[in-house]
């Protein structure tokens, strides 16, 4: 019911920043709660981040806090992770996900995926 499209992603060194932008369209985008994932190469999916269908609300995993920042623009249909501080354990596939905002806890069962953007860092 939503196509993801994620953006942003590139080569940095460690300490520096990126933006990640995430496009969605379909019908009721205010009514998802959006998450942000990443993988490595011959790792499993990891929880980053999600953010509640009105934005008042957000979830992080522990390694990202204080450097990881989700935000979402529902006018615009945009989901952002800003992510400072980059080091290289943050190399990985990032992706963006939907579900309804109902039911489960912020972090968990996301049905809706896009395709992934890579983030690489080097130190």
């Amino acid at each position: 019911q939503v196509h993801l499209v994620e953006s942003g992603g590139g080569l940095v060194q460690a300490g520096e920043s990126l933006r990640l932008s995430c496009a969605a369209s379909g019908p009721a985008f205010g009514g998802y709660a959006m998450g942000w994932f990443r993988q490595a190469p011959g790792k499993e999916r990891e929880f980053v981040a999600a953010i509640s269908c009105s934005g008042a609300g957000s979830d992080y995993r522990d390694s990202v806090k204080g450097r990881f920042t989700i935000s979402r623009d529902n006018a615009k249909e945009m989901v952002y992770l800003q992510m400072n501080n980059l080091e290289p354990y943050d190399t990985a596939v990032y992706s963006c996900a939907a579900k309804r905002g109902a039911g489960s806890a912020l972090r968990r069962e996301y049905v809706y995926w896009g395709q992934g953007t890579q983030v690489t860092v080097s130190s």
